[in-house]
C-alpha cells in the first residue's frame, strides 16, 4: 500500500511515516516511478509502535526490541521483561522527581530560592 492509504489506516502522518521509514522503524519498496509500497503487516507494527509509545517507550527502544519481539518464541515473555525493565526505569524516576519536589518545596518562601 502506498503511504497515503497507510497513512490514512493507522492515522499516522505522512511526515511521521517517512521518519520512521528514515529511522528503520518501518520498510517500504520503491516503486519505479519512486512512490513508496509497504506491506500490509505495516498497519499492525504502527499499531504496536502507538501503543509502545504510550505505554512510554522511545522510538529507539521500539526499534530496538521490535525485531528481538517478532523473532522471540515466546513474545509475551520478551514483552513481560521488557515492562519490568520499563516500570524500573519509572520507579527511579518517580524518585528524582519526589527529591526534587522535596527539595524545590523546602525552598519556597526562603528569599532567594536558588541558593543553596
Amino acid at each position: 500500500m502506498r503511504i497515503g492509504e497507510l497513512a490514512v489506516r493507522t492515522g499516522v502522518s505522512k511526515d511521521a511515516l517517512r521518519f520512521y521509514e528514515k529511522i528503520g522503524l518501518i520498510e517500504g519498496d520503491r516503486l519505479p516511478n519512486g512512490y513508496r509500497d509497504f506491506p500490509p503487516e505495516t498497519v499492525p507494527w504502527l499499531q504496536y509502535v502507538r501503543t509502545a509509545q504510550t505505554l512510554g517507550f522511545t522510538l529507539a527502544e521500539i526499534a530496538r526490541h521490535g525485531a528481538e519481539l517478532k523473532e522471540a518464541p515466546d513474545s509475551a515473555e520478551a514483552l513481560s521483561a521488557l515492562f519490568e525493565d520499563k516500570i524500573r526505569v519509572v520507579d527511579a524516576r518517580m524518585a528524582e522527581l519526589a527529591a526534587l519536589r522535596a527539595e524545590l518545596t523546602g525552598r519556597v518562601g526562603t528569599g532567594c530560592p536558588l541558593r543553596a
